[in-house]
């Protein structure tokens, strides 16, 4: 079952090991997140180039990041990320980050969307990190209701949704100990796309899911 959405935000020529075992586990993979330097970068990086043309060859959906601020970031600015995104790795989706929860800010990611549309993008993944207004859910194909840490996601009781439509709800979850089941988790409250991570800090999304990391070098 394709239940994994991985945000793996180092580079591939320091992590050889770790994105070929992202690329190994494609037949599950939802998609990746591709973040060569918070967002596309000012020029083409060869080796995400590289990578992103591997994982679309094995048949993985390759989401460029954007961050939003809030809503507060210019939208000519998103604009020209989720561009970047498509001319330079071939991304076919985006991923927008730091994005708003309420309906006041709808218009702003609608025009986004409608601009993401226009550029031939597919696959349009919302982190909200909470769950937002069901407005949403009528501009995205999946949505990131939670993101935050293991011990605050244990406490986290079942969320249902009720903004309808075919979206997909998606929790992603850092500081995770060996021998827990986070797909179980994920779908006891809500979920059917989850990642769930050892690492924590400011930078826990520079580790990979433990069923994967064994494939590839320590963390």
């Amino acid at each position: 079952m394709n239940d994994l959405l991985i945000p793996y935000y180092e580079h591939p020529s320091v992590r050889p090991a770790e994105w070929e075992a992202i690329i190994a586990a494609a037949p599950r993979l939802y998609g990746v997140v591709l973040n060569p330097a918070s967002g596309p970068g000012d020029a083409p990086d060869p080796a995400f180039a590289e990578v992103a043309a591997r994982l679309r060859a094995a048949g993985v959906r390759v989401l460029g990041y954007a961050d939003t601020d809030y809503g507060r970031r210019p939208h000519t600015a998103v604009v020209q990320d989720i561009a970047r995104h498509r001319d330079w790795y071939g991304a076919d989706g985006v991923f927008l980050d730091q994005v708003a929860a309420g309906r006041a800010e709808f218009p702003y990611y609608r025009g986004l969307v409608t601009a993401a549309w226009g550029a031939g993008r597919g696959t349009l993944a919302l982190n909200h990190g909470t769950a937002p207004h069901p407005s949403y859910a009528r501009i995205a194909d999946l949505l990131v209701t939670f993101e935050g840490t293991w011990a605050s996601y244990t406490r986290l009781g079942p969320q249902p949704w009720r903004g309808g439509g075919g979206v997909r709800l998606c929790h992603l979850v850092y500081g995770v100990p060996a021998g827990v089941d986070p797909a179980r988790a994920a779908r006891s409250r809500g979920a059917s796309v989850h990642c769930a991570v050892p690492g924590a800090g400011d930078h826990p999304w520079g580790t990979l899911p433990h069923a994967l990391a064994c494939r590839g070098s320590a963390q």
